[in-house]
Formats: C-alpha cells, sequence, structure tokens
C-alpha cells in the first residue's frame, strides 16, 4: 500500500514495468504532485531499480489490489488479463500498447462499460496535436495526395507505426475514406487519387518522427514530430493517468486530456 507521505495520491500501476518506456513512467512518477507508484506488473518479477522498494509481481491480481489507475505498456496479450480485472476491480485503466488484435480490442471496449479507459497510439502532447492539424489540413485541401513516413528504433516490430496508423485514421477523419497503401514497391499504375501511403523505417535508437506529406500541384505541406527522447511518453502517459483517475465509465482519447 502507499505509505503516509503518498496520501492523497492516486496509487498506480504499471503493467510492463520492466520494459523500456515502464521503467520511464516509474522514474517520473517519483515526487509527481497527483500519483504515486503503487506497484509494478511484469512476467518475470525481480527488483527493478527504477521501482525502488515498491511491489513487482506477475500477478495482476495482488498488482491490482488498492490501485485506483493501471498504465499498461506491456505486450498485447496482457490486455485479455487485465482489461476484464480493471471492470471487476473498478481500476481506470490506460492503453498505450500498440499492434491489437481484435481479441484485445474487444477486452478493451467491454472494460469500458464499467470503467473509464483511456486508449492511445500515441501519449505524447504534440502527436495528439498534430493528429488535430492532419484533420485539418486534409479536410481543407481535399485535392491533394497523403503520404505518411514514419521512423523508429531498431527494437521495434509493429510496422507502420500505431501513430503512423492513427494519422491515417486522422486523415480519413477530415478527407473521407481512403484506400491504405503499404509500403510501395515494385511496378504498377500510377497513383490513384484514394490513395493514403504508409512508409516505416527502422534503425538506431530514434525515439519516433512522423511526418504527413500533402501534395499539391507545384506545393506541398509536411506536418512533422520528432521525438527526441522517449520520455515525452511517459510525461504524457502521466499526464493522462491523473487526468483519468475518477471519469466515469467509458471511452477517452488524448484529445479529452488536452482539452481538459
Amino acid at each position: 500500500m502507499p505509505s503516509q507521505s503518498s496520501a492523497g495520491r492516486v496509487p498506480v500501476v504499471i503493467a510492463g514495468a520492466g520494459g523500456r518506456m515502464g521503467r520511464r513512467v516509474a522514474r517520473l512518477l517519483a515526487g509527481h504532485p497527483r500519483l504515486v507508484l503503487h506497484a509494478g506488473l511484469e512476467r518475470q518479477p525481480g527488483p527493478i531499480a527504477e521501482l525502488g522498494d515498491a511491489l513487482v509481481t506477475d500477478d495482476p491480481a495482488r498488482a491490482l489490489a488498492g490501485a485506483q489507475v493501471v498504465v499498461d505498456f506491456a505486450a498485447p496479450p496482457a490486455i485479455g488479463v487485465l482489461a476484464p480485472l480493471c471492470a471487476e476491480k473498478g481500476v481506470a485503466y490506460l492503453v498505450a500498447t500498440t499492434g491489437l488484435g481484435a481479441a484485445e480490442q474487444a477486452a478493451i471496449d467491454a472494460a469500458a462499460t464499467r470503467v473509464p479507459v483511456l486508449q492511445a497510439a500515441n501519449l505524447s502532447l504534440g502527436v495528439n496535436v498534430l493528429l488535430e492539424l492532419v484533420e485539418s489540413a486534409a479536410r481543407r485541401l481535399r485535392s491533394f495526395e497523403i503520404e505518411i513516413v514514419e521512423l523508429h528504433h531498431r527494437h521495434k516490430r509493429d510496422a507502420p507505426s500505431g501513430t503512423a496508423l492513427a494519422l491515417g485514421r486522422a486523415a480519413e477523419k477530415g478527407r473521407g475514406p481512403v484506400r491504405p497503401v503499404m509500403g510501395r514497391a515494385g511496378v504498377g499504375e500510377p497513383r490513384a487519387p484514394d490513395e493514403l501511403g504508409y512508409a516505416a523505417v527502422r534503425g538506431g535508437e530514434v525515439a519516433g518522427e512522423h511526418t504527413v506529406y500533402l501534395f499539391g500541384d507545384d506545393e506541398r505541406l509536411e506536418l512533422t514530430h520528432r521525438a527526441t527522447s522517449p520520455d515525452i511518453f511517459a510525461h504524457g502517459a502521466l499526464t493522462a493517468a491523473a487526468w483519468l483517475a475518477g471519469k466515469p465509465a467509458g471511452r477517452y482519447t488524448m484529445a479529452h486530456v488536452l482539452a481538459g
């Protein structure tokens, strides 16, 4: 349980606490004015320096006992256990995992009928403003052709990134139905007006870079977000977790967080 010095703050569980993002969230939680680290959930529990003396366990029920918010950076299969357990325990659920299948998405949807759930492909505040800009640009520049290019570190497994796909959905929301083209290659027909192309680049330790191109005749608009440190995603996670705590059951997005 949280210590006496943490009285009044919201107890947070980090799922995937030993991963790259889980450790960053734990480090930034120290001294947070509204949140306190409650426990870490990890498949292979053991000491994690960033979690200090907080509980680290592979037992979701034990980790969630007394918690108010779960921040989930674990692999997608964990959602099938965590989402229904959050619903059962009345714990708000922040999902920051991408590459989800239909079963994981169904579990999130079901949980949102009982507890507040915030699902985001990218928790960066800047990226979520970019989503709004892309939707607006796609709506206003209806004759422009749209392409999305994303760069990430060599460790990233899914391609295109969840953020790139979210940007594509934002463009479609502004433009109307489009036909996704994943990674152009070979010789084919010229680009069709209804296409939306995605290109994924992997290498080094790139935290994340996304550019949405809107090509017109004799001009183009480029909307770019560059992450120089993964800490931006951890900061976004804590901002969202503090906002989500105490909200009514339902589905929320980072747009709700940005709106206050």
